[in-house]
This record gives C-alpha cells, sequence and structure tokens, in this order.
C-alpha cells in the first residue's frame, strides 16, 4: 500500500520524505489556506520535493470551467494530478480530461457506486472519505471494502485512496481490504512507527548498554 500525506505543510513534506515511505501528497483549499503562501509557488515547491503524485483541487463548478482550470493546474508540474469533486459536471470533465492524458483523482466519494461511475469515466484515482462516515455513524471502512470488491470484478484499474483518516486503525483497516494508497495526516503517520513496547524495549537495551564494560 502506498503512503500519501495529506497536508499542504512543506516541512512536514519533507520530514516525511526523509523517512523513505513517502509516496505522494494530496492537498485541498482548506490544507493550502492554512499555509498563507502564493498558491502556485507552493505548488511547485511541493511538486519538487514529491516524486510521486500531487493532488491540487479544482474548485470551479461547471464541466467547461473545471476542464480549463485543470489544465492550467496540470501544467504546473508533471506529477500535478487534479482532484474533482464527484458530481455530474465533474463526470463531465472527467471524460476529457482523462482522454488528454490529465491524472483525476475523484473526491469527496461517499458510495461504492459513485466510485464505480468515477472509474467509469477514466478517473485515475478516487477518494472515499472514511473519517466523515464514521462521524455520521456510518462504518466508513465498509465503502472502501465495496469498491474494492466492484473494482475487482470488473478488473478496472482506477487506484482507490483512502481518505479522511482519523487514526492508525483506518491505516491497518484500508491495508487489509486492500486499499490501494491511504493518504494520512501528519501526526497520525507519526503515530504508526510507535509502540509502547517498542519504547520499553528501547530503554532496556540502552539501559543495559551502560552496563557493557566498553574497554
Amino acid at each position: 500500500m502506498k503512503f500519501f500525506l495529506d497536508t499542504a505543510n512543506v516541512k512536514q513534506i519533507k520530514e516525511a520524505a526523509d523517512w523513505g515511505i513517502l509516496d505522494g501528497v494530496t492537498t485541498n483549499p482548506s490544507l493550502i489556506a492554512k499555509e498563507n503562501a502564493k498558491f502556485e509557488d507552493l505548488i511547485k515547491k511541493i511538486c519538487h520535493i514529491v516524486l510521486g503524485p500531487v493532488s491540487v483541487e479544482s474548485v470551479s463548478t461547471k464541466a467547461e470551467d473545471i476542464i480549463e482550470e485543470s489544465r492550467k493546474l496540470a501544467a504546473l508540474a508533471d506529477n500535478i494530478v487534479v482532484k474533482i469533486p464527484i458530481c455530474l459536471e465533474g463526470l463531465k470533465a472527467t471524460k476529457i480530461l482523462a482522454q488528454e492524458g490529465i491524472h483525476i483523482n475523484t473526491t469527496l466519494i461517499f458510495s461504492s457506486m459513485q466510485a464505480l461511475l468515477a472509474a467509469k469515466a477514466g478517473t485515475r484515482y478516487v477518494s472515499p472519505f472514511v473519517g466523515r462516515l464514521d462521524d455520521i455513524s456510518h462504518e466508513g471502512m465498509n465503502l472502501v471494502d465495496e469498491i474494492v470488491t466492484i473494482y475487482d470484478n470488473y478488473g478496472m484499474d482506477t487506484e482507490i485512496i483512502v481518505a479522511s483518516i482519523r487514526h492508525p486503525l483506518h491505516v491497518v483497516e484500508a491495508a487489509m481490504i486492500g486499499a490501494d494508497i491511504a493518504t494520512i495526516p501528519f501526526g497520525v503517520i507519526e503515530k504508526l512507527v510507535k509502540h509502547p513496547l517498542t519504547d520499553i524495549g528501547m530503554d532496556k537495551f540502552l539501559s543495559d548498554w551502560k552496563k557493557v564494560k566498553k574497554t
């Protein structure tokens, strides 16, 4: 499973890249607004750090406007992926953009049929938002399971990005289901490496090392 970082913070992206586990980045208007930086400069900087896909969201609502905006976004860097929310106008735009070779990440997926329609339209990725479903007393990971099954049934190449991840268990469940990608907030991705027994073990080894005769 590939790990994407869900952030627009350059410091966090550089840190995760140094760990050797970063496969891509997803951003959205809310994350970018937090950085108080010029939009194009920020995106180009992120794309320079990250070799993998960098998702940047279209904010247009009509197909012709989405297409025009997406072309401009894709021109910023070779690894740009354009995020388009699932909707009828978005599907129209996705079909045309995919034919032009622009990779699309269909976002705000909350049903398996939305994911199937997006795949048929030619999207490269779909992003089911598991945490937001959990927030309204639905089981978000059930949606991921449905999408994996449907895509497997028909040999679809669209990759599934598990989004709106709130805690490490979401990542574990996504991996067990067989999702292609998890896009993870920095605070959660830090927790994945931690375990109390690891900390206890390291403390014990270091304590015992102090007792070893060095000369």
